[in-house]
């Protein structure tokens, strides 16, 4: 009987020293609960990256008239890129060219060269479509009617979303910013209803494409051209000068502020 109460006994302090344990001064030691951390999400520009910029299209891309040698609004705005949120440093490639026309531009996207450009751009400048209307007024200068302007609005279009499926067939990624058309023959007297309305229906060709396209940004520079009162063109009376380009500038870093950069970029990089 004495054997078995010291065996109950003994059981009983080791539970209670199970259950209960002690610190040095005897005072009852509880587990420590460790709370888990709420799942933190870090943002994609948290650390700064690099970016590769590509100018694609005719003269208002390449920056002629220029004559601060600036690049025209390609060369200010990837420039100002450096301080935006995410990015650290700008890569940029102008393969612009002074006449080009969406046709043309179809031919040199089938370039491998301009290919490897395109497939490692993060963000694609274009300005394309001005001469294809020039084409339809240097021929019929002196017969100009609205039929014709009409008939290659329709090819353009074609063309434009060709060139849009071409670009992301390479990269389905980067943010493609496209410049609107403007009319510099304003400035040299009131300018035709019927052209005001040509090139009205022109550029929402080209704002339907973006939208269309779910990752591009359109930018309206019409009205920034409609006359020279600001002395906005080169000597040219036809390309913008740098104060020209500096607004045009302007009008980008406005236009990717309401197509919300941020959400294009997949949440990369911002203003």
């Amino acid at each position: 009987m004495r054997k078995l109460m010291i065996i109950i006994f003994s059981t009983l302090l080791f539970l209670t020293a199970c259950a209960s344990p002690l610190s040095d001064d005897g005072e009852v030691v509880t587990e420590r609960v460790y709370p888990e951390f709420e799942e933190i999400e870090i943002p994609r520009t948290f650390l700064p990256k690099p970016i590769t910029v590509v100018g694609l299209g005719d003269s208002l891309t390449e920056g002629i008239g220029d004559e601060l040698k600036n690049g025209g609004y390609f060369g200010r705005l990837s420039i100002l890129m450096e301080d935006w949120t995410g990015i650290s440093d700008v890569e940029a490639t102008n393969l612009a060219k002074k006449g080009r026309r969406s046709d043309q531009l179809i031919e040199q996207l089938e370039k491998t060269a301009v290919q490897e450009h395109i497939q490692q751009a993060d963000m694609i400048l274009i300005t394309i479509g001005g001469n294809d209307l020039m084409k339809i007024i240097k021929r019929d200068l002196f017969k100009l009617r609205v039929k014709p302007f009409y008939e290659e609005m329709e090819k353009f279009a074609d063309r434009l979303s060709e060139v849009f499926s071409i670009i992301r067939a390479l990269n389905d990624e980067a943010v493609i910013v496209i410049g609107g058309l403007y009319n510099p023959f304003s400035i040299v007297g009131e300018e035709p209803l019927e052209l005001k309305e040509i090139l009205a229906d022109w550029n929402t060709i080209i704002a339907n494409q973006t939208y269309l396209d779910g990752k591009a940004c359109f930018v309206d520079v019409y009205d920034l051209f409609y006359s020279n009162d600001n002395m906005v063109y080169h000597t040219d009376f036809f390309h913008p000068n740098a104060k020209g380009y500096a607004e045009m500038t302007e009008r980008y870093i406005e236009s990717l502020k309401e197509c919300n950069l941020k959400e294009l970029s997949n949440g990369n990089f911002d203003l």
